[in-house]
């Protein structure tokens, strides 16, 4: 709980950074409006399963996973419980999904104060330990059926909600 807690506040100030930046000119915003909201929310959405992908890669590597990804991978069947149970390290890199595009890519503001709803919504999805759908891990819905999977081998599988990472570099059943 403690490490979850942490996290949780990680997440945050780094909203705190995406605002000072603003202030400081260094990102720009656009319009809010509804088509710039769903936009945003698709480029960030999409961002994040690179992000995501990257440092969830990096936190395999046996330096990483002995020293700061195994208090995510306490749990072997994820629950909701696991969502954000980050070492702080873990938590700080993972919290940089704004930061890490935002000066390059406009958004509306009302999009940085979305994303982490949508955000957590598809991590919940993720650790709810039930399969969305029929078939097995390959479905493109079936993100939960992979982590289970992911958490269970603790290998493979180091995509957020979308397989395609994980296709590309084949690591699917922990070949990556």
């Amino acid at each position: 709980m403690r490490h979850s807690l942490v996290s949780i506040l990680l997440f945050g100030f780094s909203g705190l950074a995406v605002v000072y930046l603003i202030r400081q000119g260094m990102i720009g915003v656009r319009a809010d409006s509804l088509g710039n909201l769903l936009v945003g929310l698709v480029i960030l959405t999409l961002w994040n399963e690179i992000h995501f992908f990257v440092i969830h890669c990096l936190m395999h590597l046996p330096y990483f996973m002995k020293r700061v990804h195994w208090v995510h991978h306490r749990s072997w069947i994820p629950g909701v419980f696991s969502v954000y149970s980050f070492h702080p390290v873990e938590a700080l890199l993972l919290s940089t999904v704004p930061l890490t595009i935002a000066p390059w890519v406009d958004f509306a503001p009302s999009v940085f104060l979305l994303f982490p709803l949508v955000s957590i919504l598809l991590n919940f999805s993720g650790h709810a330990n039930y399969r969305f759908g029929q078939g097995g891990e390959a479905g493109w819905f079936h993100f939960a059926s992979r982590h289970n999977a992911h958490h269970e081998r603790s290998r493979g599988h180091y995509g957020f909600v979308l397989p395609v990472p994980d296709w590309r570099i084949k690591s699917k059943k922990g070949k990556g």
